[in-house]
């Protein structure tokens, strides 16, 4: 029996399938199975996968359901003492399954290992480095704060702890993991970070974290509910959790080509942060304010010249 079930649901992933399954096989850890679900693609997805050849890896094939649903039937399958998915773009670095499970075994009272996660970009260019959040025991208050874990790419699971704090809620279309590392530290689980920069998380202007209006629907979804269930003593937390997904949001908003669009987008929520924590102003002074400036210069002006401000506002803030 495998000591770990890493479980890669998959949808019309032909361009970087291969490479993420072999980021997998790469492990210093070997101790595996690889489950990997195709959720009804219909492109060369499974052709690639089965053209791979290494007796660990197990494909089912089911009708599109949804990257939630995908990952539980994965678990369905799962045989594993520890559970781990990984999206079928992203990247683990050779030690990260290693490393997590050390951590695990040195911190039994650990359920949840993560580990730092950096961006690349469609061609799996380095853009920039992730949060740099450590934490070692509780984490309930800082998970209801935002998702440091960053992705779902992320975590090594005891099976105990998926198992007693459920499955992916299938109702979700994003935020879905922040949803269950909520519920996993909800019900008494501890965390425990690697301090390594061991995911790569793919930008793409396709994936579901770009698509800025269902990730602010789903994730408020995912904060009214975690709210509703937690103890009156965290409720004040509530605003700045608001006001964290959209400073989340209006960074992300930010990256990349920008049009007057985008930034008419990027003020909405960098207003809606604001609103709910006000002391943002005072607490990040410095960059709000050359984060409102660019936000207006590409609203009043054509990109080239918003650019050219840019640099200028940048020198007088250096």
């Amino acid at each position: 029996m495998p000591l770990i079930s890493v479980i890669i649901p998959v949808y019309n992933g032909e361009k970087t399938i291969n490479e993420t399954i072999q980021s997998v096989l790469k492990q210093t850890l070997s101790d595996l199975e690889i489950i990997v679900i195709d959720d009804g693609s219909q492109d060369g997805t499974l052709e690639i996968v089965k053209g791979i050849q290494d007796e660990r890896i197990k494909v089912f094939s089911y009708p599109n359901a949804g990257l939630s649903s995908s990952r539980n039937r994965g678990f369905s399958h799962a045989v594993g003492e520890f559970i781990s998915f990984l999206d079928a773009d992203d990247l683990w670095l050779p030690d990260k399954l290693e490393s997590q499970f050390r951590a695990l075994q040195e911190n039994p009272q650990a359920a949840l290992a993560y580990s730092w996660t950096d961006y690349i970009d469609e061609s799996g260019q380095w853009l920039h480095p992730g949060d740099r959040i450590t934490v070692k025991g509780e984490a309930y208050e800082l998970i209801l704060l935002g998702n440091f874990l960053e992705s779902g790419s992320n975590a090594l699971l005891r099976r105990e702890a998926f198992t007693k704090a459920g499955v992916f809620d299938e109702s979700l279309v994003a935020g879905e993991d922040w949803d269950l590392f909520i519920r996993i530290a909800a019900v008494g689980y501890k965390f425990v970070a690697t301090e390594k920069a061991q995911i790569w998380y793919r930008m793409t202007d396709t994936s579901m974290s770009s698509n800025f209006s269902r990730q602010e629907a789903e994730c408020l979804k995912v904060i009214n509910q975690a709210f509703s269930l937690a103890p009156e003593s965290l409720l004040y937390l509530k605003s700045r959790s608001i006001a964290n997904l959209y400073q989340y949001l209006m960074f992300r908003t930010l990256k990349g080509s920008l049009s007057r669009e985008k930034n008419l987008l990027a003020a909405r929520y960098f207003w809606q942060a604001v609103r709910n924590d006000p002391a943002l102003l005072r607490r990040r002074s410095r960059l709000m304010a050359i984060v409102f400036l660019k936000i207006a210069a590409g609203i009043i002006f054509p990109p080239a010249q918003a650019r050219i401000l840019l640099e200028r506002i940048k020198k007088i803030f250096a």
